[in-house]
């Protein structure tokens, strides 16, 4: 229940004490911030708990969101940032955007001046609630000490559960010296609000009744899957009933690549059989994701033909951008199972073998080319994966965004759930390197791989700090072409080749490395390469590989903007 408890011990702590109390009773091991005026007492709170709570001081407090993130992200757990006022709170507003657009389970706390100043313009302060209503579950002011444990409480319970995503507390200075008699609060349940619905019978007979009765059903995996950890029921679920499956960006690790049923990736940059069979299949199933534009390309021409069962916790997201026949609500670790325990087994023999066809089209045209180049200069594709091969297809694997993610995601391969963190729906450059810090406390016993364009790479280039700091074992990989890469490649494509302001002057980056304490080596042929990934993989902190890469390389296949999901360039 969202309650407060009156029952007094005697000493009584101060607000800040009282954080520090309440974030170990959320289990709370790991904290990414950066100090300042108006969050003071808090960090000088913070300086008693160092023994359970580990502080992770990055360089930048966007930096600290998307840590935030990456822990989240391979962990299952909330992530949680800590901040000041002003500048240091609005230096958030990137990775609380691209937390609540990717379902992502983050607390933001921030400093902000005592109540008395609120609305005096006084120094570092911003309507900090103002600013993120629009961008997140829940965004609250903390102004009195009492509220400090119902308010973080309930900060956790809305963040991590329904579909997730990020909430910020706004914690004024007066609350955080006053003194308050603690009590630990448990909310498990707040009134209208609904994270997750109840199952609907009917729905679950009607899907089951759809896909029994499909001779072409195509089943599309969202990230939902790893976020209700429901991997194993979506097995279970494709495997009964013989569907093939393709994996949305975000939902790549939900299914091994290795799984007879996984047919690739869906979107823009996807594999071609699942884009092309999308406009063929009489059923679409829809499993944990939101038709994201870059999924459907045009919706006017997406999946006409086909009956959309489409299952999602998230109510807001039925019928928003794709119409659903059958929308089945709730999570889908409890609703997959209910339909397939209605499914008759089936074989969908020749209807999979339609997108082995689609396969060996791509790998002539598009994916032998780019693993085994012709050409003197490395590609991007074929460092990916090399990569994953020297991990055993293990590593989780970070991105930032452009060419190299496209690339990685396409050229990675996935064994393990929860093994990529990438920023999909905000599309944040400079999220990598961040993320993937993250990634390292929240999976330590894992490899952590992050690939980066050279663009990406210089956006949140402070967080070597942390990365020298904390000896934080990130595997860096930047794919350097001397381009903003995505969008040149744009501009080739539909600008006419006017290459506007995206070659890039870059530094010495190994240089950099070196200043930092970080060891680097720079691969230039593709004779080297094998040896200079071995050498990353042995190193046990830090490593950075900088990949010299053709310069003028392409993401392929590609929807064209605005284009049909079934009409994807193979060449430029």
């Amino acid at each position: 229940m969202d309650t407060k408890q009156n029952n007094k011990p005697e000493n009584p702590i101060s607000g800040a004490e009282a954080l520090m109390r309440s974030l170990e009773a959320q289990g709370v091991d790991t904290i990414f911030g950066y100090p300042g005026g108006s969050i003071m007492p808090v960090f000088d709170a913070l300086y008693d708990h160092r023994a359970t709570l580990n502080h992770i001081l990055v360089r930048h407090e966007q930096g600290a969101t998307h840590a935030a993130q990456g822990y989240a992200r391979v962990s299952g757990r909330v992530g949680v940032c800590l901040v000041t006022s002003g500048p240091g709170a609005t230096n958030t507003i990137t990775g609380i955007a691209d937390a609540m657009i990717d379902s992502t389970p983050i607390v933001v706390i921030a400093g902000q001046v005592g109540t008395g100043f609120l609305g005096t313009d006084a120094f570092q302060e911003v309507d900090l609630v103002g600013i993120t209503q629009p961008i997140s579950k829940w965004s609250y002011q903390i102004r009195r000490a009492e509220d400090v444990p119902w308010a973080v409480a309930r900060a956790f319970y809305i963040a991590r559960s329904g579909r997730p995503g990020p909430v910020v507390l706004d914690f004024a200075k007066n609350a955080q010296t006053e003194k308050v008699h603690y009590q630990p609060v448990k909310v498990d349940y707040i009134r209208s609000y609904q994270p997750v619905a109840e199952p609907d019978e009917e729905a679950i007979r009607q899907a089951a009744d759809l896909i029994n009765a499909a001779e072409r059903p195509l089943v599309l995996v969202g990230q939902g899957v790893e976020l209700g950890n429901a991997q194993a029921e979506l097995r279970a679920f494709i495997e009964k009933a013989d569907m093939p499956a393709a994996r949305t960006l975000l939902g790549l690790s939900a299914l091994p690549t290795s799984h007879p049923l996984n047919m690739g990736m869906l979107g823009m940059h996807g594999n071609l059989g699942p884009n092309i069979n999308t406009n063929k299949c009489d059923v679409l199933v829809a499993v944990g994701m939101r038709f994201d534009d870059r999924v459907t390309g045009n919706v006017e021409t997406y999946a006409r033909q086909a009956k959309i069962i489409h299952f999602d916790i998230d109510p807001a997201e039925i019928n928003k951008n794709i119409p659903a026949d059958v929308p089945v609500l709730g999570d889908c670790k409890v609703t997959l199972p209910a339909v397939t325990a209605l499914l008759r087994p089936a074989k969908h023999t020749a209807w999979i073998e339609s997108f082995r066809t689609y396969e060996q089209v791509e790998e002539e045209k598009v994916i032998r080319p780019e693993l085994h180049p012709a050409s003197e200069a490395l590609t991007m594709g074929e460092v990916v994966r090399a990569v994953s091969d020297a991990t055993n297809n293990e590593a989780i694997l970070v991105t930032d965004v452009g060419q190299n993610q496209m690339m990685s995601a396409r050229y990675f391969r996935y064994t393990r759930e929860r093994s990529i963190v990438t920023s999909g729906g905000l599309g944040t450059m400079g999220f990598g390197m961040p993320a993937a810090i993250g990634a390292t406390f929240g999976q330590p016993e894992r490899t952590v791989c992050v690939f980066m364009g050279d663009g990406g790479f210089q956006m949140n280039l402070q967080e070597l700090g942390t990365i020298m700091e904390q000896q934080a074992p990130v595997k860096m990989i930047m794919l350097n072409n001397n381009f903003l890469g995505n969008v040149r490649q744009w501009q080739a494509m539909f600008f006419g080749g006017r290459y506007s302001f995206t070659p890039m002057m870059n530094p010495d980056y190994l240089q950099i490395a070196a200043a930092y304490g970080i060891p680097a080596r720079r691969v230039i042929s593709r004779d080297d390469l094998p040896k200079a990934i071995e050498e990353m993989l042995a190193v046990k902190g830090p490593f950075l590989l900088e990949a010299c890469v053709v310069e003028e390389g392409n993401v392929l296949p590609m929807t064209p903007p605005g284009g049909s999901v079934n009409q994807m360039l193979l060449e430029c």
